[in-house]
């Protein structure tokens, strides 16, 4: 599997977000990290088809972001997920599914199971209203993944999570990594140090590094800081 984002730029009439950017990405779980501004929202947003870039393309396998089969391959869980506050749980995952096409069936099995997945079952037929932020959130993921995603962009997955919560999800993102293409965006630097295969950093809307974990010989943290440093 690959993605490719050649020679993208968006421009918001006299700033630049993104500056001519080039990458390819391929199955694992790629860490995307920056500052607030730095940019890594706007290429995920492109990455998902919500916004247009102004110049440049973006394709999986062949398939531009445009196309309508593309959507089959996504799951985004946004930093801030919109959702009905007077919505069930589990109702919340049907409706879901249904806009993404599956049958009733698939539907309630898929529902069940990422219920489980992200421990859910307990409150599935409570309204989200109730919910805490890091439950919220835990949702929003099980949205993300019930269409069985190829490309899963996860935007700051880990925010409002206990420690605990957040080792499940790792663990969780660790695993999904293995068969998908998944982008995480986390000002969590750890949270990538313990999963992500490579690193991406921006820092004013270009990419200032790119490689695989394994090559960073010091603690992340460190790492990140001194190429900010050296930007």
């Amino acid at each position: 599997m690959e993605l490719e984002l050649k020679n993208i730029t968006k421009k918001y009439k006299d700033k630049e977000a993104v500056k001519n950017a080039n990458v390819t990405i391929h199955t694992g779980v790629t860490g995307l990290l920056g500052a607030n501004g730095a940019g890594k929202t706007t290429v995920m947003r492109m990455i998902c088809g919500v916004l247009k870039p102004t110049e440049g393309t973006i394709s999986f396998d062949g398939l531009n972001v445009e196309d309508e089969m593309y959507r089959d391959v996504l799951g985004y869980l946004p930093q801030d997920f919109g959702y009905y506050p007077n919505f069930k749980a589990r109702d919340f995952l049907l409706y879901i599914a249904a806009l993404k096409g599956l049958d009733k069936e698939s539907a309630k099995v898929k529902c069940e199971e990422l219920l489980k997945k992200v421990n859910l079952s307990d409150v599935a037929n409570k309204k989200i209203s109730t919910f805490s932020g890091g439950m919220k959130q835990r949702l929003g993921i099980a949205q993300a993944l019930i269409n069985d995603p190829k490309i899963i962009i996860l935007d700051e997955p880990t925010a409002g999570l206990d420690p605990k919560e957040r080792v499940h999800f790792r663990n969780m993102i660790g695993e999904l990594g293995k068969n998908n293409i998944v982008i995480l965006s986390t000002h969590i630097v750890s949270d990538v140090e313990h999963i992500a295969d490579r690193i991406l950093m921006m820092k004013d809307g270009e990419f200032i590094y790119d490689g695989e974990i394994k090559d960073i010989n010091m603690d992340l943290e460190e790492f990140y800081l001194k190429e900010f440093e050296e930007a």
